[in-house]
């Protein structure tokens, strides 16, 4: 029945306050699920008690709400533990024992006349405060299945075992589609519509010896973003909630434009089926049509470019990386780095070209390719190299997405150390070296190391760095080294920031917080985004932080920050002229057939994602951990 396409049964959008702000329900899907399970029970008309079968009728919104807030409920959070505790019984999602039912959820509707009945799967994603819901159309079989989960008196399944809940799901394509329906949707009501960054140097390259020497003093032609051409949305996509939407509602959460979401599901998802959720696309469609150039009778015009582009050809390539770090500078504990990145396109080319870039270099630099556009038709690696076809859709989209480790020296590298003097003060020391073994075109824009202390209430700081500029919040200190505009280009520098930082009381810090606590006007909510609030019951993060402390010392008297969870400096930084992993484009080697006077650009940009400095008078974080964790 779902065959191997995403059909959507409802889309419910909750608030915190367990109110329904937003629903669509497919009616063409709906019949097709009935009829389904009509197929399944015979005639139609058996006992359809505690089967969890089909109701008479759909359930209505409120139904929906209240089944949410219940299974909150039960399951201690939105989400639940995903794992079974003492608190688990049989029936509930964490019965099953596995974290997938974290984000694929099940929800039981009880009515007076009945036994009742449950929803699955419904895949849950919270974003903007809001919690999305998406039902996908399964056959009975699955379900039927994952009712007999809720009833093993086993725990856990093995990755080997038949009929464990990760091999349903892997039988059932649409529990994918429906989590991008669902991360779409998100997108909208927190206006996160922006399509992948581009970047273009803005100005032209002369090449030689002169990009050498003005690389080599600092002077380059800065990078700068640039945006899709595809026609501009309508005012209210400014924002994701408009000029005249700018109250709050109650609860602490934002509006969103309902209209909006409407008119893109009906053009995404015509009928409950989801045919294109790109938004760009859906947008372009709904604004200026469907191209009406005629096409040469041997091409089809694929669905992800609408309408062809006139104007200047060219073709625009960025490798935008994000490198994360841990680095300790001890002999007993190894550092770690490694690279993530993307290469991101925008192609400005009439009709319906084919283009072919060869990738190389990827077995050298230890390249992993972890997926493609579905435009992208990639060759086998041979060696090392790689060749992709494709025939690029409109606007600027991620072209691949691959891992790396890092192929050349940390961008920063040194190290950081805080000892305690008392209970109040702590001295710290940075002796950091930026950009040593980087040659031009390399350049840092910027830098930054923060020291926080979420625990604790800086009062003050005390001590001049060697470079840069130093400011203070309330729980943290930054250090600027580089500062935009003055990039560092083609030399190294030395950085060191010796002194001393005082916290305020802990006594002053309690009274302060109960304050805070009593002044607010605000909610309890469920912060499912990361992690559960402790106050909504088991979670899983307090299952296994309860395990981990099980088996720690005591925290000593030099450490008394937190448990070791931030003690350490986080850097900052963004590079460009370059990448980390070694893997790099050339332009010369791209072919567009038919063939066309088109240039191809490349741009590189690297920066920071987790980067950390661990304080090296501290314990180190990982040996810390129990072995079975």
């Amino acid at each position: 029945m779902s065959g191997g396409g995403c059909s959507i049964r409802a889309i419910w959008i909750l608030t915190p306050n367990d109110t329904v702000a937003f629903s669509r329900r497919f009616a063409v899907v709906e019949k097709r699920w009935r009829a389904a399970w009509e197929a399944e029970e015979g005639d139609g008309e058996g006992d359809r008690r505690g089967t969890g079968a089909a109701p008479l009728l759909f359930p209505a919104d409120h139904e929906v709400a209240a089944a949410f807030a219940e299974r909150r409920r039960r399951e201690g959070t939105a989400r639940g533990s995903g794992i079974r505790t003492n608190v688990s019984s049989v029936g509930l999602d964490s019965w099953v024992d596995d974290p997938i039912t974290r984000h694929i959820i099940s929800l039981r509707l009880d009515k007076e006349e009945g036994d009742g009945f449950m929803l699955w799967p419904v895949v849950l994603q919270k974003r903007g405060g809001y919690y999305v819901l998406v039902l996908p159309l399964v056959d009975p079989q699955p379900f039927r299945a994952y009712e007999n989960l809720l009833k093993r008196s086993d725990c856990g399944s093995s990755a080997k075992e038949n009929g464990n809940l990760s091999s349903i799901l892997f039988n059932l394509p649409c529990i994918t589609g429906a989590f991008m329906v669902a991360h779409v949707v998100g997108d909208i009501i927190t206006g996160d519509i922006a399509e992948p960054e581009v970047i273009i140097s803005s100005g032209p390259s002369v090449g030689g010896l002169l990009d050498s020497l003005t690389g080599s003093i600092g002077i380059s032609a800065r990078a700068k973003p640039i945006a899709s051409p595809v026609a501009a949305p309508t005012a209210s996509l400014s924002s994701p909630v408009g000029a005249a939407q700018s109250d709050s509602l109650k609860g602490g959460v934002r509006p969103f434009d309902k209209d909006l979401l409407r008119n893109f599901i009906i053009g995404a998802m015509p009928f409950g089926t989801a045919q294109d959720l790109n938004y760009a696309n859906v947008t372009s469609i709904r604004t200026t049509g469907f191209s009406g150039d005629p096409l040469p009778t041997d091409q089809k015009q694929p669905a992800w470019k609408p309408y062809l582009y006139k104007g200047r050809q060219r073709i625009i390539f960025t490798s935008l990386e994000t490198i994360n770090a841990a680095l300790y500078d001890r002999d007993d504990v190894p550092d770690f780095l490694s690279v993530s990145g993307q290469v991101t396109c925008r192609a400005e080319l009439e009709g319906l070209p084919d283009v072919s870039l060869p990738l190389t270099g990827l077995k050298t630099a230890h390249v992993e390719v972890s997926s493609f556009h579905h435009c992208v038709q990639a060759s086998e690696p041979t060696a090392n190299k790689q060749t992709l076809v494709f025939q690029p859709p409109l606007g600027n989209f991620v072209l691949m997405h691959y891992q790396a480790p890092c192929n050349i020296a940390p961008p920063v590298k040194g190290f950081y150390q805080l000892s305690m003097v008392s209970e109040n003060e702590g001295a710290f020391l940075f002796k950091l070296t930026l950009m040593e073994g980087y040659k031009s075109p390399f350049i840092m824009d910027f830098c930054m190391i923060t020291m926080p202390f979420p625990r604790r209430r800086v009062a003050s700081y005390d001590g001049n760095p060697s470079i840069g500029t130093v400011s203070m919040t309330e729980h943290s200190i930054e250090w600027r080294i580089v500062s935009s505009g003055r990039g560092l280009s083609g030399r190294s520098i030395e950085a060191t920031f010796p002194g001393t930082v005082k916290f305020l009381p802990r006594t002053v810090q309690r009274i302060n917080s109960s304050f805070r606590s009593v002044s607010s006007t605000g909610y309890t909510e469920d912060s499912d985004s990361e992690q559960d609030n402790a106050k909504n019951g088991a979670s899983l993060d307090d299952y296994i932080m309860e395990k981990i402390n099980k088996d720690l010392q005591a925290v000593d008297l030099e450490e008394p920050l937190s448990w070791q969870a931030y003690n350490y400096a986080k850097v900052s930084f963004k590079i460009t002229g370059g990448t980390l992993s070694g893997l790099t484009i050339d332009p010369k080697s791209v072919n567009v057939y038919p063939s066309v006077k088109a240039p191809a650009e490349y741009s590189m940009q690297a920066s920071s994602g987790d980067y950390i400095l661990w304080n090296t008078l501290g314990k180190c974080p990982t040996a810390a951990l129990p072995r079975e964790l």
